[in-house]
């Protein structure tokens, strides 16, 4: 009797670690059923097997911490059940997967509620809480298990945690499990959502494990990077010495909608912003990612580093990366040694990519936040502090300090959700394909206050008695556009969002051009080479790699005015993009021998 009910105990375990692994399939595959039963038994059926193993291992160790099959089955249930949600929450709106470092994001419960609204938030909470008080009654049952079964739990307990530590380490070398999965699997770094579709979701979750932040170059040596720093050192400009304000201001999902085919509507939304960009230098910039990404984009602008050559795992380094250096160049410490005050504001929760921590690597002297700022208006329904109160924060700051400010600004007011943020929307909108037009509509009136706003901001800075430099972006386009519309703007346009550099005394040098393309590691070098101001050898170098490259990311290179997917470079380019690729893995993953010269000052 026993043995039948050992037997039909590991059927019931095999059935749930299989039927968990397909709904994670079926939350990754947009709940398409026929791809995720195709994946598992069709196209993909020993890496799906291989994902089962390490979810059996996870289930082992709450069946383990429970002292019950069924109750460690419950928690675990509960647990992929809100992983594959989050999942198909995070494809929806970003057309990104769920990696490792998001699962931080639990502690940030304000953050998890603006994004997937009260009632799922809140029925969310309660599936969670009863997860636990039924998690916790095992617990508490399974002190009166007999002395045998208490030490098959400590087995148990002990395989599944050191199997889940081995599998940690996916992306070493040796790695077992990794070579199993290589014997079949098609890596694809530069797409990740590709990646977990060819591989599952449990083999695209590992890839993101414990990763390295480049590849390190094989010429790298601390005599190699001296003279890279000797190359562009003869080459820096002397520049003006002139201290004009700096501000930079991250617009949150700014962009141009008339640019997208498969949506109409009427009015015009940007007029007052292209008031201003009409008149300034402006164009496009391009962005790492549609529909989130906003942090990647914000340490692009800050360092000069770029995205595209880290390694594809290293999916978010504000949160990876940066909080394990010591020092980090930036523009910020750049300005700071020529006696700038720096502020970061930011009209939200300090916590959201580790900003905190972040920025005080960064060397910011101040960060504000909706806590701290004492401008925190919102418009009509909108949850967020509005651009408007945002930028009065800044106009205070300009004028109560005489010494020359630098302040970054990372926007709120046109964060999603967009749904019923205005009770009065200017803007009739028809839209191709399932479109949610409200959203549409909501959003066309946030960039409309944001254009606004922008445009009083900057008439109010030419009344300062400091010249005051401006750079304005949207970070990536909002996550809200039906498939057919992704479908028809494919390639570069999902990723192209709208900026401007300003310059109160209107002494930018090339204010005539509107159509730029550009990339935000090249936001500091450019301003500065326009503006007339002193350019560091590291901003020369820049300079020079956007002459044959102004726009790159990964899969999109912007080579000598043709896009391609992938990246041929000879001559001249080629040497200056491989010096800049040795300096990035000097700072972010080597010895930082080049942060001992003047390279960056």
């Amino acid at each position: 009797m026993k043995k039948i009910k050992y037997v039909f105990a590991a059927i019931a375990v095999f059935l749930l670690i299989i039927m968990s692994n397909l709904y994670l399939q079926w939350c990754q595959n947009d709940l398409s059923l026929d791809l995720a039963l195709k994946f598992a038994f069709s196209w993909h059926t020993a890496k799906f097997f291989l994902g089962s193993l390490v979810l059996l291992a996870v289930y082992g160790v709450f069946a383990a911490i429970a002292g019950s099959l069924l109750f460690g089955g419950l928690f675990y249930s509960v647990a992929i059940g809100l992983l594959g949600f989050a999942d198909y929450q995070k494809m929806t709106a970003r057309q990104e997967p769920i990696y490792p470092d998001d699962l931080k994001m639990l502690g940030q419960l304000g953050v998890l509620k603006d994004m997937v609204g009260w009632p799922l938030f809140i029925f969310a909470l309660f599936v969670l809480l009863l997860a636990l008080l039924a998690l916790g009654y095992s617990i508490y049952r399974s002190r009166k298990l007999a002395p045998k079964k208490q030490i098959f739990r400590g087995i148990i307990f002990l395989l599944s945690v050191f199997f889940l530590l081995y599998a940690s380490h996916f992306n070493s070398n040796d790695n077992l499990l990794r070579k199993a999965y290589n014997k079949t699997a098609l890596w694809i770094p530069y797409s990740q959502k590709m990646n977990y579709y060819n591989v599952g979701f449990v083999g695209g979750f590992l890839y993101n494990l414990r990763v390295e932040a480049m590849t390190k170059p094989q010429d790298y040596s601390a005599k190699k990077v001296a003279s890279v720093v000797k190359k562009y050192q003869g080459d820096a400009e002397t520049g003006s010495k002139e201290k004009p304000n700096i501000i930079y201001v991250m617009s949150e999902s700014f962009s141009d909608p008339a640019h997208l085919k498969g949506i109409q509507y009427t009015g015009q939304p940007l007029a007052d912003y292209y008031a201003v960009a009409n008149n300034t230098y402006s164009g496009k910039m391009l962005s790492q990612n549609y529909g989130g990404g906003t942090a990647n984009i914000e340490f692009e602008a800050l360092t000069s580093f770029s995205m595209e050559l880290l390694n594809a795992q290293m999916t978010t380094p504000y949160t990876l990366l940066v909080p394990k250096l010591k020092s980090l160049p930036s523009l910020v410490s750049l300005i700071k040694e020529q006696g700038y005050d720096t502020t970061a504001i930011h009209p939200y929760d300090t916590s959201m990519y580790k900003r905190k921590d972040v920025y005080n690597i960064l060397g910011f002297d101040r960060f504000l936040d909706q806590d701290t700022m004492k401008y925190r208006d919102k418009i009509e329904n909108n949850p967020y502090i509005s651009d408007e109160s945002a930028y009065d924060e800044i106009l205070d700051l300009l004028k109560a300090n005489k010494k020359p400010q630098f302040v970054h600004l990372v926007t709120m007011q046109t964060h999603m959700p967009y749904g019923d943020k205005y009770n009065n929307i200017s803007y009739n909108v028809t839209a191709d394909g399932n479109a949610n037009t409200n959203a549409i509509a909501n959003y066309l009136q946030d960039v409309a206050y944001s254009s606004a706003a922008l445009q009083h901001f900057t008439e109010a800075v030419k009344q300062l008695p400091r010249r005051t430099l401006i750079v304005f972006w949207g970070d990536h386009l909002p996550g809200i556009y039906s498939d057919a519309i992704q479908k028809a703007n494919s390639g570069t346009t999902l990723h192209e969002t709208q900026f401007l550099m300003f310059d109160s005394a209107g002494k930018l040098a090339n204010s005539q051009q509107h159509d730029a393309i550009t990339s935000p590691f090249y936001f500091a070098p450019n301003l500065f080479s326009q503006a007339g101001l002193k350019l560091s050898p590291y901003y020369e170098m820049l300079l020079q790699l956007a002459h044959t490259l102004p726009a790159f990311e990964k899969n999109m290179y912007l080579n000598q005015g043709t896009w391609q997917k992938n990246l041929t470079l000879t001559g001249a380019a080629k040497t200056t993009y491989e010096d800049y690729r040795l300096i990035q893995y000097d700072i972010l993953a080597g010895k930082q021998y080049s942060l001992k010269t003047d390279f960056f000052k």
